[in-house]
């Protein structure tokens, strides 16, 4: 199973333009990643920048409609992710809580959906999906 793992740092709703970790931050993190790679779990993962420096797309009157960042009504944005491979919830939450994440860090665990947990009629609606995906 796959599971995203979602970094929501407190306040970072707020950051201005440009904000990064700093190093002693991003050495323990990777201190953190090594450890999920070695394991055989990860497969992915990334920071991402502000939002200030991003915009949002809406669709509300069903034409496209473009907010630019930072975003008044958030309350929690990402912060970065993981993408891992693990057997369970229970074992992907066991990753979650050995990041070193700060007081103000949450980690959202999300299972990832896989087409086959989708019955026969969507997987149809869905052919050549798999394909499309970047193996790198």
């Amino acid at each position: 199973m796959r599971f995203m793992l979602l970094m929501i740092p407190g306040g970072y709703e707020t950051a201005p333009p440009g904000e990064l970790p700093d190093a002693e931050g991003v050495e323990k993190m990777m201190k953190f990643n090594r450890a999920l790679q070695e394991s055989g779990v990860l497969i992915g993962c990334d920071g991402l920048h502000p939002p200030s420096m991003g915009a949002r797309v809406s669709f509300a009157e069903g034409k496209p409609k473009v907010t630019d960042g930072p975003f008044a009504e958030a309350k929690e944005v990402l912060g970065g992710y993981w993408m891992i491979r693990v057997a369970s919830l229970e074992e992907a939450v066991s990753w979650a809580a050995r990041c070193p994440a700060a007081p103000n860090e949450i980690i959202e665990v999300r299972q990832v959906q896989e087409l086959e947990d989708f019955p026969p009629d969507v997987q149809a609606a869905a052919a050549g999906y798999e394909s499309m995906l970047t193996k790198g």
